[in-house]
């Protein structure tokens, strides 16, 4: 994608306009596509290991990154924020030092990526504003780093491009957004790149539904809900739809309702938000006991505490109970590529 077409999304969001009563912001990743799993177990995952030497702790990389990115509350944050919670954690764990002690395998210095996330993170944090960053930090001593950190993102991107294709909207999904494209203006929100947004929503022809589709070029899932709104919608007509707690934080920054889509039970969700959600959402009932009830459930399908640090846990136990998910994952989409399978019960 070329930056003049990422312009024109820019200019898009900015000029959105109102034309229904309501205001609906929509997640992408995870919450209208199943693409979650695929991108960060085929993708994200793999590419941290092949770019910083890490195969040598597979399993280990691969249970962190996974509790990080999909099984908890930090499911759906930045790429960036993500490898500092992964790398944190890896480094807290005596078994995952030992291991790497004796096969001499360092971890990444953190120092560039903590200092890149610290100066744009009110900004965004994405491959545009690193390579902006790399360009700042040029003929010194920490231009490697980065540059090492901007070719992994870029080879995340191309991976996932060339892999993760054409996967179909949840069911419900289409129902739900023709029911709610007929009383409220449509935005897609997200932190997925724009060119990948744009690409999946085109593919399955639900592009049609939203006024703007906004990526992580134009900044965090608040503002792009901020700019949006503009002051013009009242707070209990906006709703916003997430699969993550990051969702509900940018709907709670703009005083916004939120319909959490639970992770493991997607087309449940969905089909909840088509049959009554959205009646209520438009009928005024949807705050409340409602709301509440749902997030009770969406809460505990995402825990804070990683498994490691709970009684009685064990590693290969952990790592073989999301083989099926991983197998799968590979089959349909990296036959070919490289996944620890570990012997044994």
């Amino acid at each position: 994608m070329d930056s003049e077409e990422l312009k024109i999304a820019t200019e898009r969001l900015k000029n959105f306009s109102q034309k229904k009563e309501f205001l609906i912001a929509i997640d992408s990743d995870g919450c209208v596509f199943d693409s979650m799993n695929p991108k960060q177990i085929v993708a994200f995952h793999p590419k941290i290991m092949e770019f910083y030497e890490l195969w040598g702790i597979e399993s280990y990389l691969r249970e962190v990154a996974e509790f990080v990115n999909l099984f908890s509350r930090t499911r759906g944050c930045n790429r960036f924020i993500a490898l500092r919670h992964i790398y944190r954690f890896l480094g807290e764990r005596p078994e995952v030092k030992e291991a790497m002690m004796e096969q001499g395998i360092p971890l990444p210095d953190t120092t560039m990526l903590d200092t890149y996330v610290e100066e744009y993170k009110d900004i965004s944090l994405g491959n545009p504003t690193l390579e902006e960053y790399v360009q700042k930090k040029a003929k010194s001593s920490l231009e490697s780093s980065l540059s090492q950190l901007l070719a992994w993102s870029k080879a995340v991107n191309l991976t996932i491009a060339n892999k993760i294709n054409n996967i179909p909207p949840f069911d419900y999904v289409r129902e739900s957004l023709s029911l709610a494209s007929q009383r409220a203006d449509l935005v897609v929100v997200s932190q997925t790149p724009y060119e990948a947004l744009d690409r999946e929503w085109r593919q399955h022809n639900l592009d049609s539904y939203v006024t703007a589709i906004a990526g992580q070029e134009m900044g965090k899932k608040e503002e792009h809900i901020r700019i949006a709104a503009q002051k013009r919608y009242p707070s209990n007509k906006i709703l916003m739809i997430g699969d993550a707690p990051g969702d509900k934080r940018a709907a709670d920054a703009n005083e916004a309702l939120f319909y959490p889509i639970i992770p493991g039970r997607e087309t449940e969700s969905w089909k909840r938000l088509a049959k009554e959600g959205l009646l209520k959402f438009f009928k005024g009932t949807f705050a409340g006991d409602y709301q509440e009830a749902i997030l009770v459930e969406f809460n505990q399908a995402l825990p804070s505490k990683p498994p490691w640090q709970e009684p009685g846990y064990s590693h290969q136990v952990s790592y073989k109970e999301r083989e099926p998910l991983r197998k799968a994952m590979y089959e349909r989409f990296d036959p070919q590529g490289r996944l620890l399978v570990m012997e044994g019960e």
